[in-house]
């Protein structure tokens, strides 16, 4: 608001400005929303062809509503049409409809219409803030964008965590040896906040929207401002952002399209989800939140591993847009009765024989097909169905048949070699159920089908990352009065523990998945695989656990090949175990070495850093502690030549690495080292400086000497024996 200016010392001649509050709550004249203005339509039309070109002004307007009786004004000047036209309509609704679908529509090659309300021009043109006098823009001084990626590069390789207490973010460099270095600080977030999928960005929620912080010192990035946000989720390659609002656009003043600072148009109004681009930072689309889509099942849009397309249900049909458009693929949905929920693979699959069409050109570049599953439950006597389909051709490439069937759960192996569906049936009394696990090898010439039928059911299933191992937890109590809601993972007691391996040896049968390791009732009901697979944690989360317990396991375990002696455990060892009061979750670090569990009960709200095997390494008490991630790290750019190369290489690292490890377990230990480096590196200086100046003297270095010696002639090695120490002792 304008300040008040005094224009006299005299109380009788103060004088106040009220003309941006006049401004700010004037009345609008709703005899205006009627109407609308029509710039660009053909000029010097003289005006005996004004006829013509007032029916065809008609029938094109006229599509957006009923046009009130002689409510077709085309302007003249000089005898001819002067260049625009006011239209009036019955309702305030149709006018707006004009402007949606005619405002940039084409009469011809050289006449696009522009399309605005009256109002909206009676307004501007009242304005004082509005001067006909051009004002050139001040130039913003261009600055550079922090290193989005700069965490990267950290020397010694260490990973962050952010760690979020009452309404403050803070962002920690971690080193085993060292108590966390805090490095970024975001302050006021009181809604929930998460990492995007290669750590690119932090995203936090305002009650205006969504925040994207990052860079070195965690600045903002982008906001994006879609009122009340509740849920967003980012597409795979962090290109896309997506929101959801309870509240729908234009239901209130902060995401009006009528609002200046809302980035919404009319045809947003009434949506709930928004779709944005990440660079931009402007909404693509917007989507409407249908009745029978449930907000619990977050997120609504699934994504293709590549973002080039995404897909949601909407009653009996399969919604698949592409991207940049974010239009439907096709212009069409699919229609699939029944449909119940659908899965993208985590990564382009390589179906073998697919791509061999005789006489098709082969695209070098294609890297897979993008593919998901879905299944439809039985319908009029109709068995319930599992299905592959390959996008964007839409094409099913596998079916599978299921009789009695309760529920089905997708779980991708991250590397899209293996499809497993988890089947829970019925008995035939539907007192009980049952699971079966159908699997299906992606990357095998037609998809072999094979399954394990078991007697329990499974409540929760877990693949080993970039492995093919699996980890099942299994219910004794198979009765269906004993399931809960919610879906796998939320049944504490006792459960069976099992592991399941695949059988190289034998070729692909419904044996070839072998059970490794079982462990009957055993209190547990939680899966966490370390990223980089072999090792895993097992827990009883529960509402009725006061203290969980935290097993862990190395599914790569063979002690004939350490000690010598026969091994029954097919290489399933239990290494290690932790408990913690009051644990609600726990998250491996990106390189799968540490762990991370918090507490957020009020009688103990902490975190603790813990390693592989469950020795605890780091612990911070904080009053309000609501929520511990690690950074996710980006796809590594080494191909697998290279990483095996490295691998096979590795010792030849060792030293160095020991080195570092002494250096970082005892300060003397460094200082001595570090020492020891800048005296080497003093001498290779003083070494490069006395060669240089010796061959500028036209002198010949003593290397240069000792190459050609060793050139013209031979090499004699001698080894010499020396006992330094020698001890006896006597064997009885």
């Amino acid at each position: 608001m304008a300040a008040e200016r005094i224009a006299s010392r005299d109380d009788d001649d103060l004088q106040l400005d009220y003309t941006d509050l006049e401004r700010k709550y004037a009345v609008k004249d709703f005899g205006l929303e009627n109407f609308i203005v029509i710039d660009n339509i053909p000029a010097k039309v003289p005006e005996s062809k004004l006829p013509k070109l007032t029916k065809v002004l008609g029938k094109l307007f006229g599509e957006a509503g009923p046009i009130k009786s002689d409510g077709l004004n085309v302007p003249l000047e000089g005898g001819a049409t002067a260049g625009y036209a006011f239209v009036e309509y019955e309702t305030p609704e149709a006018a707006a409809n004009a402007i949606k679908i005619l405002n940039g529509k084409r009469l011809d090659a050289k006449h696009m219409f522009v399309v605005n309300k009256l109002s909206d021009i009676e307004r501007y043109a009242t304005d004082s803030s509005i001067t006909d006098t051009y004002n050139e823009p001040e130039k913003t001084e261009f600055k550079p964008r922090e290193h989005l990626r700069s965490w990267l590069t950290d020397a010694t390789g260490r990973d962050q965590l952010f760690i979020h207490v009452k309404d403050v973010i803070n962002v920690f460099w971690y080193k085993r040896t060292e108590s966390p270095k805090i490095t970024g600080k975001i302050e006021r977030v009181d809604l929930p906040a998460k990492w995007s999928p290669k750590g690119t960005y932090l995203a936090t929620s305002y009650s205006f929207g969504i925040q994207l912080n990052g860079g070195p010192s965690f600045g903002t990035l982008a906001q994006f401002f879609h009122f009340n946000a509740t849920f967003f989720d980012f597409s795979p390659n962090e290109r896309y952002l997506v929101t959801f609002s309870k509240v729908p656009i234009g239901d209130s003043r902060e995401n009006d399209p009528e609002n200046p600072k809302t980035p919404f148009g009319e045809k947003d109004r009434g949506n709930q989800i928004v779709i944005w681009d990440i660079l931009t930072q402007l909404p693509l689309r917007s989507f409407r939140h249908h009745a029978s889509e449930n907000t619990a099942i977050w997120p609504i849009f699934k994504w293709s591993s590549d973002s080039k397309y995404f897909a949601r249900i909407i009653s009996d049909q399969l919604a698949i847009y592409e991207t940049p458009s974010m239009s439907l693929l096709d212009k069409k949905s699919v229609s699939i009765p029944g449909i119940v929920d659908f899965s993208f693979a985590p990564t382009s699959v390589t179906l073998k024989g697919r791509n061999l069409i005789p006489g098709a050109p082969i695209d070098p570049n294609k890297k897979g097909d993008q593919v998901l599953c879905y299944w439809t439950p039985e319908i009029n006597n109709q068995a319930a169905r599992v299905s592959i389909m390959t996008v964007p051709s839409k094409e099913v490439i596998r079916t599978r048949n299921l009789f009695s069937v309760a529920d089905c759960r997708f779980h991708w192996q991250d590397e899209s070699q293996y499809l497993c569906v988890k089947v829970d049936r019925y008995t035939r009394n539907k007192k009980q159920t049952f699971t079966n696990l159908e699997f299906f090898r992606m990357t095998e010439r037609d998809i072999p089908l094979e399954n394990i039928e078991l007697k329990d059911t499974v409540v929760n299933f877990a693949w080993e990352p970039k492995g093919n191992k699996f980890i099942t937890i299994s219910r004794t109590d198979n009765s269906v009065a004993s399931q809960t809601e919610g879906g796998s993972g939320n049944t504490s007691g006792l459960n069976n523990l099992a592991f399941y391996g695949l059988d190289e040896k034998k070729k692909v049968t419904s044996s070839s998945w072998k059970l490794l390791k079982l462990f009957e009732k055993r209190n547990t009901n939680s899966i966490f695989w370390s990223p980089k697979g072999q090792f895993a944690a097992t827990s009883n989360f529960g509402p009725n656990v006061s203290t969980p317990v935290v097993e862990f396991w190395d599914t790569d375990f063979h002690t004939e090949k350490r000690e010598g002696i026969v091994d029954n455990s097919n290489g399933i060892n239990n290494i290690g175990s932790y408990e913690q009061y009051g644990l609600v979750n726990l998250e491996w670090d990106p390189s799968g070495r540490f762990v991370a569990a918090w507490s957020n009960k009020t009688q103990s709200s902490n975190y603790k850093i813990i390693n592989f095997f469950g020795e605890e390494i780091h612990e911070k008490n904080l009053d309000h502690l609501r929520v511990v991630s690690w950074r996710p790290r980006p796809q590594s750019l080494l191909t697998e030549e290279e990483v095996s190369k490295t691998i096979k290489n590795l010792d030849k690292y060792s030293a160095q690495f020991d080195e570092e490890d002494a250096m970082d377990a005892d300060a003397a230990t460094k200082e001595l080292i570090t020492k020891r480096r800048a005296q080497f590196k003093q001498w290779k200086e003083f070494r490069e400086r006395a060669v240089a100046k010796l061959r500028g003297l036209g002198l010949v270095p003593e290397e240069d000497l000792v190459k050609q010696n060793a050139d013209d002639g031979e090499l004699i090695e001698e080894t010499f024996e020396e006992i330094i120490e020698e001890s006896v002792e006597v064997v009885e």
